[in-house]
């Protein structure tokens, strides 16, 4: 799935109005298991002037990059990090390990031949999901179409929870630039 749906989706289920580290923590989570993805994308497109095609095509499968994939997108490695956040004194620490590990459970029927190794450290081993997210050979404009309504839904929810202006805003802005493309182009 798109970052962005699991970052939603952590906002959903744990920020609320005036808890802004919670709020924070609910994101970040969302975003950690693909935080290295980008920034490797960063690196390897604008400090090393690889092309995309080069970076989706053939970087991304290279052993160095699965690895990285494989840490950061295991179910052990979020299990455990759930599992001692329940020690933390801030609900910030549970409610950022908790979109994580739903982020990694999320992703795992909706990845196709860009499977992780969602069972390191045991296994580099990869279920490759009948359905892609992205992939239209793979069910993705099916399942996009779905993901879409999905974020938008998510938006309304979180509409009604913040009244104020610049969450507003943030929302707003999300919506738009999910239903665009839809809007512009059709699913």
């Amino acid at each position: 799935m798109i970052t962005t749906t699991h970052m939603l989706v952590g906002a959903a289920i744990f920020a609320r109005p005036g808890h802004h580290r919670l709020t924070w923590a609910a994101l970040a989570g969302g975003l950690a298991p693909d935080f290295s993805l980008y920034a490797m994308f960063f690196w390897y497109r604008f400090i090393q002037g690889k092309s995309a095609r080069v970076i989706f095509d053939d970087l991304y499968f290279t052993p160095c990059w699965q690895a990285v994939f494989a840490i950061d997108n295991s179910f052990f490695v979020w299990g455990g990090l759930l599992a001692v956040s329940a020690l933390a004194r801030t609900p910030a620490v549970p409610a950022f390990a908790a979109t994580g590990a739903l982020h990694v459970l999320m992703d795992f029927p909706v990845h196709n031949d860009d499977a992780r190794a969602h069972f390191w450290p045991l296994t580099m081993w990869k279920f490759e999901s009948p359905v892609s997210y992205w992939d239209p050979a793979h069910y993705g404009h099916i399942f996009g179409l779905f993901e879409t309504l999905f974020i938008l839904g998510l938006c309304l929810l979180l509409w009604c929870r913040f009244t104020r202006l610049w969450p507003r805003i943030v929302i707003a802005t999300t919506a738009l630039m999910t239903a665009a493309p839809a809007i512009l182009f059709g699913p």
